[in-house]
């Protein structure tokens, strides 16, 4: 059973409430409460945002275009898709499109599929080579990409339901620190078995053309050995489910930004989101940032196996997402 789904299950104990768990897969699950009132969730997916802007949040460029137009500062990007898209609207941005533009914005440049979550395939271009590169392997599993100028910035996720910040947490990617003995292979391969201790699962692949284009960019390999204390990143994109670690912010993250995320989150009719933010330091006022995406249902099993309070946060939220499910 998940991380998350043993929680929910817990959490209904609670409020009196009996949860059926599906026995297969142990993802999906069915709560009736104490009054009567029934509901579903998958994972982290609740009945608690409505169904229309859950899926405009979905689709990062729908999305973009309406956070633009209410002001907000968004990455600078286009669109563009499949060649068997393509074939049958011919007046879509083609792959080829998508070469010329990653040329005119400069490079780097970020390229991420249209509407994937956790990170997956999310990567930092250097080169017109390895934009077509990546381009191809996601247009194997997914009908439309988007190219986005590069941003510089820490990476932060702030997780709000109902006007209220529940979490804050920094994302640091995938990184290896070395002990001057072991291989970066075998660093990472410690850092799996961590991670499988507290709950994480498997979540590094070690197949990841990602990490191996990051580590040639450094002249460095998988039998590469490290120099004490010494860090290295595997990869550019920072979402936990794809091996990055979190700081906690959610006690010192500045009033400036929790209003922001809350603004951002009503102006997209949502209840519960994850807004991700890149800025400097989220603890001083509003300044310089970048809307990188807002997600309709953030995931938070990563972020909950970090540590007892991070656990006890999330805790928290979705306790309040079971009682507004049974009260409304």
């Amino acid at each position: 059973m998940s991380f998350i789904t043993s929680m929910i299950e817990k959490l209904a104990l609670q409020l009196d409430a009996v949860v059926t768990i599906e026995p297969e897969y142990q993802l999906v699950g069915h709560i009736t409460f104490k009054n009567g009132k029934k509901s579903a969730f998958s994972q982290t997916k609740f009945n608690i945002n409505g169904f229309g802007s859950a899926e405009l949040v979905k689709d990062k460029a729908y999305a973009n275009y309406f956070l633009q137009k209410f002001g907000y500062r968004v990455t600078e990007g286009k669109t563009f898709f499949s060649e068997k898209l393509c074939s049958k609207f011919p007046n879509l941005r083609n792959i080829h499109d998508g070469g010329n533009y990653t040329q005119s914005l400069g490079f780097p440049v970020i390229v991420k599929p249209l509407n994937l979550s956790q990170g997956t395939l999310v990567t930092k271009v250097y080169s017109l080579e390895e934009y077509y590169t990546v381009a191809e392997k996601i247009f194997q599993i997914n009908t439309g990409l988007i190219v986005e100028k590069f941003y510089p910035g820490n990476d932060y996720r702030i997780v709000v339901l109902d006007q209220e910040v529940f979490v804050t947490y920094q994302r640091i990617p995938l990184f290896v620190i070395g002990d001057g003995q072991s291989t970066i292979l075998q660093i990472l391969q410690q850092k799996q078995e961590k991670f499988i201790e507290i709950g994480r699962k498997k979540i590094i692949k070690f197949d990841d053309f990602r990490i191996l284009q990051k580590l040639q960019q450094q002249n460095l390999d998988f039998k590469s050995i490290i120099p004490e204390h010494h860090r290295v990143y595997l990869l550019d994109n920072a979402n936990l489910s794809s091996g990055g670690e979190a700081i906690d912010f959610s006690e010192s993250i500045h009033p400036d930004f929790q209003n922001l995320a809350v603004k951002i989150t009503q102006d997209m009719g949502l209840r519960l989101a994850g807004v991700d933010i890149l800025t400097d330091d989220i603890t001083q006022p509003l300044g310089n940032y970048t809307l990188l995406e807002v997600n309709g249902s953030p995931s938070l099993s990563h972020y909950a196996a970090s540590g007892e309070i991070a656990a006890k946060k999330v805790e928290n939220l979705y306790l309040k997402i079971l009682k507004i499910l049974e009260n409304e």
